[in-house]
Formats: structure tokens, C-alpha cells, sequence
């Protein structure tokens, strides 16, 4: 047999009608299953500068996670969006060359210095890190040659247009218009970090371990005292910086409307059966939508299969919110608990304690007839304090109910029953974890097929006994590739059951990236090919256009700076800025910005300073609010956004209001602990204004 290839289609960089499913990978092996189950591309950290310090992967193995993504054109994202320090630029750009040589597609970086140095022309994102919430900062990273720019989670339908149309407009010195506006992306699911993206200097100040550098300590999920500016308490152990999870299903196409074009899942600690169900999830949607909009495309290819109904609900969350994407909404917080609620499933009816290790049980009823348990589920319910108290099963049994009537259970527990607090009759339970569902999730689970169609000729004899047939495949996305064989003249005796025979032996395209969409024959006559031959002529036809595929996958293209360079839409940078090298100094600085404050974590800021700045309002999480105040009888013009005080243990947090912009300040000071572990080369840039010559350092 030979192979024929021919190559009818490139693949262009991702265009402003195509769609994207960008999925978290902790492990390559983890990325495999989200391309599986439908991802248009996946994002993961590299060995080192994640803003996930425990969720490193080896070169080698996001090479092997690049071949198999490409296979169906779906691209790989590699974090390095940490900030760096002067000393870890050189290895960051070394690292950069690696993963250019491994296939990876694009990275996702925060450090600006990262542009002062000579990289390989891989594609460059800007992660949430850069804080991108308004128009004028997006466009800013657009004309510095971010190609892709993922939005801060706080904004609304609204603010996404504005930030859209501010790409497309003509820069604003020549007055040009941008080659191709840069990609919009945007968070629809995952966990949420409630200051704005993600730019936290808490853990810092509190531990010495910076949220900048991939290493946060969550003081977002602790429990605080809440208490107003003269010592009385408003709230007691609320988790009330900790949000619910965000959930933008009902939002899709609104967003796609918006102008996103990306929708990003969170989730690079998460396990396998998270990112395996959460992104035939979103696929699920994206796909409805395409199909309902044929302007519309993916930019991968191929279509999938499940063995299993998504449902979010199935996985870990702190129930579920869509933030400020639609307005300021009352209920997006998890203050009662930063664990995993889970759905309610019954009440208990009897609680047997007592009767020794492993032997205590409860009694259960289901709300549902068809809720089924099995063991090793895990339980849980609220206490009377409202804390969430887990209750892993050891063993169910179901007890005779009658028909019609809801499920009774016994369970259980694996711990006594005397441990667990407030267990009684007609508490409510949920499940928070099914076992059924982690089984489901373990197997297999999905199939991505490319769709192909298949055409089998002849060509005239090459001798007076043989003839050759070829057979051409032709995908969704346009590219063919043909395998011929060779045969002995031998002709069918049924030519309507031979025809018939042919096109199932090619219809099946075994363990292959391909399935038939259609398969058709042109014969100058009936031939009775044997099945080991159509086999063979179908699996090298495969193989050919799998090689064609690959070599049609193109490297996203680097997006060029604007010529002359576009200002900073400030002149001044505080230490919420993050630079923390003399790179980035540089790149602000041949930007327009005059004044430059080092990071955090230089440790300089020794004073009480914001430590965090949300969206999110403590006071009106709790209806203190003075604009919920207004027009209410007796109350308008009593309530003041006066400061409030956060307390856990010896931390103590002032919460400052800015109402105008709807804002709170988590303000602090960083710890003597902290601040003597100075960095061995203290970094500091320009902190002062010098209006008639070059800018001096402090």
C-alpha cells in the first residue's frame, strides 16, 4: 500500500466568530480527559512560576498532553504567572524556550517583565492576575501584545460590551485599527476568589506565603468576628469573605453576546471526575448554542459522546452564584460554611447509638424514591450553630418501604454516632459526595470522534489481473488524505450486496480520532474486496490523515506590539501593582509611568494597607448598607458605611467602604515575622515624581 496526501486546509489563528472550552488541568493526564470530554483547549502549570505552587507538571509530560490535544486542534496553555524575581527571569525565559519546543501553544503570564525578555514567538495571555476590569487597561495589554486577555469575574454583561468595543477601536496615537482585537476570556465555573482577580496580599502579610507567587493561605475560608466601630459584635464565626462558587450556565450566550469568546473553567487542584463532568458540562451548552447559531464555530474539532449526564451539582461546591455578571446580586456569599453543602436528600427518622465501634445507625427517609445510596457516600447536615457537620457512610442497608411512599435506609457511620454533633430526629441530610457518581467517573467516560467522510474509487488496471482502489477521507475541517491498495481482478457475483458489504467494512472506524459521517463508492464495476484488505486500506487512510491533521495544526502567532508604543492609562503604579523585577519597572516605564512601587511582597508597605479590594460588601451581605437604607421609614440616613473589624485569633482586618465605586478595602499591616524575612536583595524602583529628568531610585 502508499499513502496520499494532500493538505486542502490550514488552521488560521482563533477568529472572532469561533468559541472556546478552556478547561484546568492539574496533570497531563487529567488535560487528556478534559480534551476527551471536549475541551477546545486546555491550561496547565509548567515545573515552576504557576499561580498554583502544587500543581507543577514535567515538560516531558506536557509534551505528551500537546500530542494528543492536537490531535483534534484543541491548543494547550501554560501558566507562568507568577510575578518573578530578578534572579528567576533567566530561568523563567529558559523555561519559556522549553515549552515553545514542546508544542505548547500560548502562555498565561502576569509579569510584564517577561516582555523585556527574548522569548520564542509563543502566543502571550494575559492571566486574571493583570486585574483587567476596565477598558482602558484591556486595551493597554492589547497593544502590548497579549492576544487573549482573561476579565476580571466582577464585571457585568455591560461592562464586558464596553471593554469589547474598546478593542476594536483605532489607536489612539496613528489613529490605526488593530490587526485582529485580542480574545476575550472570561471565568463561567469554578471557585471564586473574592478580591478582585485574585490580587490578595493577606496571606502574605499574615504568613509570608504571597497568593502572587502561588502559594495562598485562604485566609478568605476562615471564620471571623465581625464587630462595627464601637467594639459590638454583628456576626459570629461567618466565613464572610468566602463566596459561593461561580456558575455561569444560564449566562452563555448572554456572554457570548457580550463579546467572550473564551469560557474558562477554574479548577487546577481539582481532581479528574471534576474536570471529566464540569467540561461535558459546558460543552453540553457551547454545543446548543452552536447549534442554534450557525455563524458560530468551535475551534476544535470533533464531537462527543458520555456514558453520563453532566450535573455540576455532583462535584464540589460551596453551592453556586453568578456574581455580578448580571448586577450586584444579595445572596452570593458562603458564610456559613466553606465546605461542600451538597443536595438535600431526606431526614432522619431514628438514631441508634451506643451499641458499640461500628454498630451505631441512623434511620433515613428520602425525599425521592429514586435517591438510591450505596456505601461509602458521603453525608452531611447543619448543626444548630449552622456549622456543617460531615457523616461518611460505612455501609447502607434499604429497609422495606411501601410502594408509593419515600425510600427508608439505615446507615452506618463511620465514626460514633456520639461524635457527631446534634445528630437527631428530623434533621435534614444531604449528600455531598456519591459514590455511584465517582464510580461512573472513574471508567471511561467519553468518546471524541472527528467526523469523516469516506470515498472509495478505482483506478483503471494496472495489469490484465489487478486494479487499484483508493480511498479518500475527507474531515469536518476540510483535510483529506488517501492510502491506495492494490488487488487481484476479481469481480463480486451480487454487486448490490458487495457495495453493501464494502461500505460496512469502512464504516467502522475502530479505536481511530475519526467517525463516518458518510461513506460512498465510485466502481467501474462490482469488485469483492476481502475484508483484511478494506481493513488495512482504511486503517492506513487514517493514520495519513491523522499526519495531515497534525501537520494543519499551526502555532497560534505571536500578536505584535503597537508601533509607537500606547501609554499607560496611569502614570503612577502602587505596590498593587505587583513588579517585582527591574524588567517589569522597565516595561511600565518606557510605557509612560513615572512613579513605581515595588510588590508587596519587597515587603516596603510596613503600614496599615489595603490588603484586598473586593466587589463584594460585607455591609451589604448583612443589610447594612446605606443605599439599601434609602427611602426606608426610621432607618433612612442612621446608617453609615462606617469602617468594620474583622477578628480570627490575634488577625484583625479593618474593613473600609468606598461607596461611589461600590467597593471594600480589607485593610492590614504585614507582620514583624514577615517583614524580617527581607528579600537578600531588597527591590526598589521609583517612588517619587521627577518631573525634569530621569526617574531616580529610593
Amino acid at each position: 500500500m502508499n499513502g496520499m496526501f494532500h493538505l486542502t486546509h490550514s488552521q488560521p489563528p482563533m477568529l472572532s466568530h469561533q468559541l472556546e472550552l478552556l478547561s484546568p488541568a492539574r496533570t497531563a493526564d487529567i488535560g487528556m480527559e478534559a480534551v476527551n470530554h471536549g475541551a477546545d483547549a486546555v491550561y496547565i502549570g509548567g515545573p515552576g512560576f504557576g499561580a498554583r505552587a502544587s500543581a507543577d507538571n514535567s515538560v516531558s509530560d506536557i509534551a505528551r498532553l500537546v500530542k494528543h490535544a492536537h490531535r483534534f486542534h484543541s491548543r494547550i496553555f501554560v501558566t507562568i504567572n507568577t510575578i518573578l524575581r530578578d534572579d528567576e527571569l533567566e530561568p523563567a525565559r529558559k523555561l519559556v524556550r522549553q515549552l515553545y519546543d514542546a508544542g505548547v501553544d500560548a502562555l498565561i503570564i502576569q509579569d510584564m517583565g517577561l516582555l523585556e525578555l527574548d522569548l520564542p514567538p509563543i502566543q502571550l495571555h494575559a492571566s486574571t492576575q493583570c486585574d483587567i476590569r476596565t477598558p482602558a487597561k484591556a486595551r493597554f495589554l492589547q497593544d502590548a501584545g497579549m492576544s487573549q486577555l482573561v476579565l476580571a469575574r466582577e464585571l457585568t454583561l455591560a461592562q464586558i460590551a464596553q471593554v469589547r468595543d474598546a478593542l476594536a477601536t483605532p489607536h489612539p496615537i496613528t489613529g490605526s485599527q488593530p490587526a485582529q482585537p485580542a480574545i476575550l476570556e472570561f471565568f463561567v465555573h469554578g471557585a471564586l476568589c473574592v478580591a478582585y482577580s485574585g490580587q490578595c496580599n493577606i496571606s502574605h502579610a499574615h504568613t509570608g506565603r504571597s497568593a502572587n507567587r502561588g502559594d495562598c493561605s485562604q485566609a478568605c475560608r476562615l471564620p471571623y468576628q465581625v464587630m462595627d466601630a464601637q467594639g459590638r459584635f454583628v456576626a459570629h464565626d461567618k466565613h464572610v469573605l468566602s463566596m459561593k462558587d461561580n456558575n455561569q450556565s444560564a449566562n452563555m450566550e448572554a456572554l457570548v453576546d457580550a463579546g467572550i469568546r473564551s469560557f474558562k473553567i477554574e479548577g487546577r487542584y481539582k481532581d479528574m471526575g471534576y474536570v471529566k463532568n464540569i467540561t461535558a458540562h459546558y460543552r453540553t451548552l457551547l454545543d446548543e448554542i452552536l447549534e442554534r447559531r450557525p455563524e458560530l464555530a468551535a475551534t476544535s474539532h470533533g464531537r462527543c459522546t458520555y456514558t453520563f449526564t453532566p450535573d455540576p451539582n455532583q462535584n464540589f461546591n460551596r453551592e453556586f452564584t453568578d456574581y455580578f455578571v448580571q448586577g450586584r446580586q444579595e445572596d452570593i456569599g458562603a458564610f456559613d460554611s466553606p465546605k461542600n453543602p451538597g443536595q438535600p436528600i431526606g431526614w432522619v427518622t431514628k438514631v441508634s447509638q451506643g451499641l458499640g465501634h461500628g454498630k451505631d445507625f441512623i434511620e433515613l427517609e428520602t425525599s425521592n424514591a429514586e435517591t438510591l445510596l450505596h456505601n461509602g457516600d458521603g453525608l452531611c447536615y447543619y448543626d444548630q450553630q449552622k456549622e456543617l457537620v460531615g457523616l461518611q457512610t460505612n455501609r447502607v442497608e434499604p429497609l422495606p418501604s411501601p410502594a408509593a411512599q419515600p425510600q427508608r435506609w439505615r446507615v452506618f457511620p463511620k465514626d460514633p454516632i456520639a461524635s457527631l454533633k446534634d445528630l437527631r430526629k428530623g434533621r435534614e441530610i444531604n449528600r455531598n459526595r456519591s459514590m455511584d457518581w465517582v464510580r461512573t467517573l472513574e471508567k471511561k467516560s467519553a468518546d471524541r470522534r472527528i467526523g469523516v467522510w469516506l470515498h472509495l474509487t478505482d483506478q483503471p488496471p494496472s495489469s490484465a489481473n489487478h486494479t487499484t482502489l483508493q480511498l479518500t477521507l475527507t474531515d469536518e475541517a476540510g483535510h483529506t488524505a488517501s492510502a491506495c491498495v492494490t488487488l487481484p481482478l476479481e469481480t463480486a457475483r451480487d454487486g448490490e450486496q458487495a457495495d453493501a458489504k464494502l461500505k460496512q467494512a469502512l464504516n467502522r472506524m475502530g479505536d481511530t480520532s475519526f467517525q463516518a459521517i458518510d461513506v460512498t463508492t465510485t466502481l467501474s464495476q462490482p469488485w469483492f474486496v476481502p475484508s483484511s484488505s478494506l481493513n488495512a486500506l482504511r486503517r492506513e487512510a487514517a493514520v495519513n490523515l491523522e499526519a495531515v491533521r497534525l501537520k494543519a495544526c499551526k502555532r497560534l502567532p505571536r500578536a505584535l506590539p503597537a508601533q509607537p508604543y500606547t501609554p499607560y492609562p496611569e502614570d503612577t503604579l502602587s505596590y498593587l501593582a505587583n513588579v517585582f523585577n527591574h524588567k517589569a519597572r522597565d516595561f511600565y516605564a518606557r510605557h509612560g509611568v513615572r512613579v513605581i512601587a515595588a510588590a508587596y511582597e519587597a515587603n516596603q508597605e510596613e503600614g496599615d494597607v489595603s490588603l484586598m479590594i473586593t466587589k463584594h460588601c460585607v455591609r451589604f451581605s448583612l443589610s447594612l448598607c446605606p443605599k439599601q437604607a434609602k427611602g426606608v421609614t426610621g432607618v433612612q440616613g442612621t446608617v453609615k458605611a462606617e469602617p468594620l473589624v474583622l477578628v480570627n485569633g490575634t488577625d484583625r482586618l479593618t474593613l473600609r467602604f468606598d461607596c461611589k465605586p461600590c467597593e471594600m478595602h480589607v485593610v492590614g499591616k504585614i507582620r514583624t515575622n514577615v517583614v524580617n524575612q527581607l528579600p537578600s536583595s531588597p527591590v526598589r524602583f521609583y517612588k517619587t515624581r521627577n518631573e525634569s529628568g530621569p526617574h531616580s531610585p529610593v
